[in-house]
C-alpha cells in the first residue's frame, strides 16, 4: 500500500509538473512586469482571488497547502502564483487583442477563479485540478482569439475541468458556446444519472434530450413517471418518445389521473401479460383490485427467484401495504368491539389463504392482536387445510421472516409450526429464519429475527435455544469467510438473546457501545438548568379528544399546575419536587389540520426558547405516529409511542432520535394502562430518580389489572431497536431500506 500511495504521489506530482511547466516563462520576468495603468484594477481583482486561494487552506502564509505531499504542495502553489501570472502576462503581450478584449479576459480570469473557490467548497471540483483548468482556460484563449470553435477541444476534457473552464464565461461569444454547453451537460448527466430528469427540466431544448430519457428510465422509473405529469417542455418531450415501449407505458400511465393504480403492473403491463383494460375492469373494485396486486407479487416473487427483478417491484409492495392496510385492516380493526366475528371479519371471509397471509405480513405494527389471531390467522390456516408448509411453498416464502416474526409476537408460531406434517421441516425453517442475513439489502430482516425472539423464548424454549445455537454458527461461519457485515450481525444477535435472560448479566452498554439500556438517568432526562421537559402529541379526531380531557384530570393541583391560557397547547408545570414542564397541543379538530397547526406551532415554541424535550409522548392512533416522529426532537431519551408500528417506524424514531427508549405496544393503547404508566413517569421524574427499567416495569404491573399489559415492550425486551442501534454503531453508518 506505502508503495502504490508513493507511485500515485509521484503520477500526480508529474501530471501537475506537466501543467504548470507548460509554457513557462521566467519568474524574473512575471515579478518585474507593471500592467498599463488603466488595467491596473482588473489585475487587482485578479490579485484578490489568488490571495483568497493562498488562504484557502486556512493559514495565512502565502502558501497553497491542501495535501500533505510538500511535492504537490509546491506544485499547486507556483500555479496559483505563476501560471495565473503568465496567462494574465500573455493577454497583455498580445498584440493582436483589442484593449477591450484584453479587459474582458483579464476579468473572466477573476471569475474563473472566484468560481473555482465556491465550487471547492460545495466539493463540486477538486482543488487538485487547478493546474489543468488554467491550462485548458488558456489554450481556450489562444483559440477564441482566433475565432476557432472551441467545442472541440472541450470534447477532450473532464466534466470537471471542461465545466469550471466554461463557468469562467470568457467564450460566450465564441461560436462552438452553445454546443459546449450542451457537451457538458451531456457529460455531467452520464457522471450523475440520477439528475438527469432534474438537469433536462430545466434544459429541455438539448438536441439529445429524448436519447438521455431512454438512457435512464429503466433505472429510474417513477423519477420518469413524477417528470412525464409535468405540464412543462421535459413533460411534453416524455409524452412524445413514441420508440420505446417503457417510456411510452409509464407515459400513459403518468397522464391518467388514476395512473398510480396501474404503476404496480409496469412489468407484466409491457411484456403483454396484462392490459390496461383489464386494470380498468378491477380498479374500482377494492377487494378485486387488492387480488390482482396479490397475483401479481406472487408473479414478481417468482421472477425474482431466477435472478429476474420485475420493474414496479418495489411500488407493487407499497400499493399491497396501503390497500391491505386502507381496505382490510383497518376495517377489521375498527370493528375490535364487534363481539360477533362474522361481522368483524366479514370483509376477508372471500379472500384465500395467500391473500390473507400478504394482509398480514404488509400490516405489521398496524394489525390489533384480535384481528390477526381471532380473524386473519385462524381463516388463513382453515383455508390452507392447516398446511403452514403448504402456504409458505405457494408463495415462495416471500417476507416468511415477518410472517414468523409476527406469528412469534402473537402467540401462534407453535400453532404454525405444528402444522407441518414433517418436524424436520419446521425445524429447517426456523434455521433458514437465522440464516442468511447477511445476504439482505436492508436490517428489516435482521430486526425480525431479534424481536422474534424474545416472545419465543418465553413460549418455545427448545426452539429459541435452536435459534441460539444458529444464531452461533452463523456467527463462526461468517467470521471464517471474513464477512464483516454478517460477522456484527451474528455477534449483535447472539448477546441480544443472551441479554434476554437477565441473569446471564450481559451488558450491552459496554459490549456494543449503545446507552444503558436498562435505565435512564435523570442527568440524561433534566436540561443546562435542571428542568425536565416532555411533549405530548394529541390530534383532533373525536378519541383523541376524549383522550386529551381524561389527560388534563391525571395532574393533582396539589402537585401540578396547568396553564391553559395558550389557543393551541396546554403547559403543565410541577410545583412540588423536581421542576417538570409538560408540553401538550390541544386536539383541536382535524377537519382543517388544526391540531397539526397547534403541533408545528408548539414545536416551534420549543425549539425557539430551547426548550428541547427528552420524553415524547404520542397519544393518537397508529397512523398518527409517523407524524409524531417526524416532529419529535433529537434530544429524545424516552418515545412512548403506543403502537409498534413495525420496523419502519422504530427505524424511523431512531434516525431521529438515536439515544431514544422505544415503548411500544402490540396492540391499540389502553387508557387503564397508558394512564398509570404516564403517571408512575412523571412521579419517577418528578422525584429526581433514575428510571430503572425492570423495577420500574414489575411495579407497573402490580398496578396494571386488565388484559393487553403483556402486549406493551419494555424497552430492555425491544431486541429490534437495540439491534438497529448496536449494528449502526458497529458498521458507523445506516443502510437503505429494502422492499
Amino acid at each position: 500500500m506505502i508503495a502504490i500511495a508513493r507511485y500515485l504521489s509521484l503520477f500526480i506530482s508529474f501530471t501537475l509538473f506537466s501543467y504548470v511547466s507548460s509554457a513557462q516563462i521566467d519568474t524574473t520576468v512575471l515579478k518585474n512586469f507593471v500592467p498599463v495603468l488603466r488595467h491596473q484594477l482588473f489585475h487587482d481583482e485578479v490579485k484578490k482571488e489568488q490571495k483568497s486561494i493562498l488562504n484557502y487552506d486556512g493559514k495565512n502564509d502565502n502558501q497553497f497547502d491542501i495535501t500533505s505531499n510538500d511535492e504537490i504542495n509546491y506544485l499547486l502553489t507556483y500555479a496559483v502564483k505563476w501560471k495565473v501570472a503568465s496567462v494574465l502576462y500573455n493577454i497583455e503581450k498580445d498584440s493582436t487583442l483589442a484593449d477591450q478584449k484584453k479587459v474582458f479576459y483579464i476579468r473572466r480570469t477573476a471569475t474563473l477563479l472566484a468560481n473555482l473557490q465556491k465550487n471547492w467548497k460545495a466539493k463540486k471540483a477538486d482543488p487538485m485540478n487547478l493546474p489543468a483548468v488554467l491550462q485548458a482556460y488558456e489554450d481556450c484563449i489562444n483559440l477564441d482569439e482566433k475565432g476557432e470553435n472551441v467545442e472541440g477541444y472541450f470534447e477532450n476534457l473532464s466534466y470537471e475541468i471542461g465545466n469550471s473552464v466554461f463557468q469562467s464565461a470568457a467564450f460566450e461569444n465564441n461560436p462552438g458556446y452553445k454546443s459546449v454547453k450542451n457537451l457538458l451537460i451531456k457529460k455531467y448527466c452520464h457522471l450523475h444519472p440520477e439528475q438527469v430528469f432534474r438537469v433536462l427540466t430545466e434544459n429541455p431544448d438539448v438536441p439529445f434530450a429524448d436519447s438521455l430519457v431512454k438512457t435512464v428510465a429503466k433505472k429510474y422509473p417513477e423519477a420518469l413517471y413524477n417528470y412525464a405529469q409535468a405540464g412543462n417542455k421535459l413533460g411534453a418531450i416524455i409524452r412524445n418518445i413514441k420508440d420505446d415501449p417503457f417510456v411510452m407505458t409509464v407515459a400513459r400511465m403518468a397522464v391518467n389521473k388514476s395512473g398510480r393504480l396501474y404503476y404496480p403492473f409496469l412489468e407484466n403491463l409491457i411484456s403483454g401479460k396484462i392490459t390496461f383494460q383489464s386494470i380498468d375492469s378491477v380498479r374500482d373494485d377494492s377487494v378485486a383490485y387488492y387480488r390482482l396486486l396479490v397475483k401479481t407479487r406472487m408473479d414478481y416473487v417468482s421472477r425474482a427467484l431466477n435472478k429476474d427483478t420485475a420493474y414496479g417491484f418495489r411500488e407493487l409492495g407499497k400499493m399491497l401495504e396501503t390497500k391491505a392496510i386502507d381496505v382490510f385492516i383497518n376495517t377489521i380493526n375498527g370493528l375490535h368491539e364487534v363481539d360477533n366475528p362474522n361481522i368483524r371479519f366479514n370483509i376477508i371471509q372471500a379472500l384465500t389463504p395467500e391473500e390473507l397471509y400478504y394482509l398480514a405480513v404488509y400490516s405489521d405494527g398496524i394489525i390489533y392482536t384480535s384481528s390477526f389471531v381471532n380473524g386473519v390467522y385462524p381463516l388463513m390456516m382453515k383455508k390452507i387445510r392447516n398446511r403452514g408448509d403448504s402456504l409458505l411453498l405457494n408463495v415462495k416464502f416471500d417476507r416468511y421472516r415477518k410472517f414468523i416474526k409476527m406469528a412469534a409476537g402473537y402467540n401462534t408460531l407453535g400453532n404454525f409450526l405444528s402444522s407441518f406434517p414433517r418436524h424436520d421441516d419446521a425445524t429447517i425453517l426456523m434455521k433458514a429464519f437465522v440464516s442468511g442475513l447477511e445476504k439482505t439489502n436492508s436490517l428489516e430482516d435482521g430486526v425480525d429475527v431479534a424481536d422474534s425472539y424474545a416472545s419465543i423464548s418465553e413460549t418455545m424454549m427448545p426452539v429459541a435455544q435452536e435459534m441460539l445455537n444458529n444464531v452461533k454458527d452463523n456467527y463462526e461461519r461468517n467470521k471464517a469467510a471474513g464477512n464483516k457485515r454478517g460477522t456484527v450481525m451474528y455477534e449483535l444477535l447472539y448477546k441480544l438473546f443472551l441479554s434476554a435472560d437477565t441473569t446471564q448479566k450481559i451488558d450491552l452498554s459496554k459490549e456494543f457501545g449503545i446507552p444503558p439500556i436498562y435505565s435512564v438517568p435523570y442527568k440524561l432526562l433534566a436540561n443546562d438548568s435542571g428542568r425536565v421537559v416532555m411533549e405530548v402529541f394529541f390530534y383532533g379526531d373525536k378519541d383523541g379528544q376524549n383522550i386529551f380531557e381524561g389527560f388534563k384530570r391525571m395532574f393533582s393541583p396539589a402537585i401540578w399546575k396547568i396553564d391553559n391560557s395558550n389557543p393551541e397547547w396546554i403547559t403543565i408545570n410541577s410545583i412540588k419536587g423536581k421542576p417538570v414542564s409538560i408540553y401538550a397541543n390541544k386536539p383541536l379538530p382535524e377537519e382543517n389540520s388544526e391540531d397539526e397547526k397547534a403541533q408545528k406551532d408548539l414545536t416551534e415554541y420549543l425549539e425557539k426558547n430551547k426548550l428541547n424535550p427528552t420524553v415524547t409522548i404520542h397519544r393518537g392512533h397508529s397512523y398518527y405516529a409517523e407524524s409524531t416522529i417526524g416532529q419529535m426532537f433529537p434530544s429524545s431519551k424516552i418515545v412512548f409511542l403506543g403502537s409498534c408500528g413495525g420496523y419502519h417506524l422504530i427505524d424511523d424514531v431512531l434516525k431521529k432520535a438515536p439515544d431514544a427508549h422505544i415503548i411500544a405496544s402490540k396492540q391499540i393503547g389502553k387508557t387503564a394502562i397508558n394512564r398509570p404508566f404516564f403517571e408512575q413517569l412523571m412521579e419517577t421524574v418528578r422525584s429526581g430518580k433514575d428510571v430503572e427499567w425492570i423495577p420500574f416495569w414489575l411495579s407497573l404491573e402490580k398496578k396494571v389489572k386488565v388484559e393487553g399489559f403483556e402486549d406493551y415492550i419494555p424497552p430492555y425486551k425491544n431486541l429490534g431497536a437495540l439491534f438497529i442501534k448496536a449494528y449502526k454503531i458497529a458498521m458507523g453508518g445506516t443502510e437503505d431500506d429494502g422492499d
